[in-house]
């Protein structure tokens, strides 16, 4: 039996990053943006169909009639489907839509990363600020003499040290930096599932991409790439992307 309980929450869909897939549309160059409660229609059907339009209704805690345009727009954008004396349930977008989740997920980080910004530990301060301004980025990585990671530094680092100190951008690199083995990392075989599961839970913007060096210490590892929130973002818009 469908109850209010069983309605997610905006958030709770925020979560699941179905928002994020679904908040937009478009049809013959038109933009359409989805509205709070069509998203709520969306959800309620890919959790029960097949479910009725009088059931929607229920638990949306509104009448029949004012949401009767709703599910015929979704029918028409391809997020639902309807039978008639059936109901409700997901449509081929939809369907779709949860097929391109799965597969961006599964791609490996070494088909999707982009090339890596790095740093010698021997630069200052102040080249690193440059640095950071003339790449757009949030992070830069920090390498040794022989190109492996010697560790990371970010706007938040570079900020905390320049804050009123005269002499900050003389200061080394290696005296600000989250140093090696303190920085959580990527390889190129991994998945973006996986990625994107060690952003979350160390909160962070990005990974460095590495590999065990070739040659001497099999403990040091070399610097091959960078992956980001932008990078996966990128991916995750354009497999929903309607051309």
């Amino acid at each position: 039996m469908l109850t209010e309980d069983s309605v997610k929450t905006r958030s709770d869909r925020l979560k699941l990053g179905w928002e994020s897939v679904i908040g937009t549309s478009s049809r013959e160059g038109t933009a359409i943006e989805l509205t709070p409660r069509q998203l709520d229609i969306i959800e309620l059907v890919r959790k029960h169909a097949p479910i009725t339009g009088e059931q929607i209704a229920e638990l949306l805690g509104v009448t029949r009639p004012s949401i009767r345009s709703d599910p015929g727009l979704l029918v028409m954008l391809g997020y639902i489907d309807a039978k008639p004396k059936v109901g409700y349930f997901a449509g081929p977008r939809m369907e779709g839509g949860l097929t391109d989740v799965s597969r961006v997920a599964d791609m490996r980080v070494g088909d999707v990363m982009g090339a890596p910004v790095v740093m010698r530990e021997t630069a200052t301060v102040g080249d690193a600020v440059v640095t950071l301004f003339l790449e757009d980025v949030g992070t830069l990585t920090v390498v040794d003499e022989n190109g492996c990671l010697a560790g990371i530094v970010s706007r938040k680092d570079l900020l905390k040290v320049t804050f009123g100190n005269a002499q900050a951008p003389s200061v080394p690199l290696s005296m600000v930096m989250t140093r090696y083995p303190n920085v959580v990392t990527a390889s190129p075989d991994e998945t973006v599932r996986e990625a994107m599961g060690k952003m979350i839970a160390r909160e962070v913007d990005g990974l460095p991409v590495v590999r065990p060096a070739t040659e001497g210490d099999n403990s040091r590892l070399e610097v091959i790439g960078r992956i980001t929130k932008t990078t996966l973002l990128r991916l995750f818009y354009d497999a929903f992307r309607i051309g």
